[in-house]
């Protein structure tokens, strides 16, 4: 998922339950590595990034931060 797709996702809570979502995700992902089920292990590192940027985005919502390009070159 990227920055951009997380950024439209309209509402804090909707934004909370896609985290949920992921983690729980990450879980099967990991369940699966247990059982030598997942082909692509890459999945599992993919999955904890997008968990780390949503839980980014969150942070700067709750604080009412906007990060602007601009302001930051």
């Amino acid at each position: 998922m990227k920055i951009h797709e997380i950024r439209e996702i309209a509402s804090i809570e909707d934004l909370k339950a896609k985290i949920k979502e992921e983690e729980k995700n990450l879980e099967e992902l990991k369940f699966l590595l247990a059982t030598r089920q997942l082909e692509n292990t890459a999945k599992i590192r993919n999955t904890k990034r997008d968990i780390a940027r949503m839980k980014t985005i969150l942070t700067e919502r709750e604080r009412n931060i906007r990060i602007n390009k601009k302001n930051t070159k």
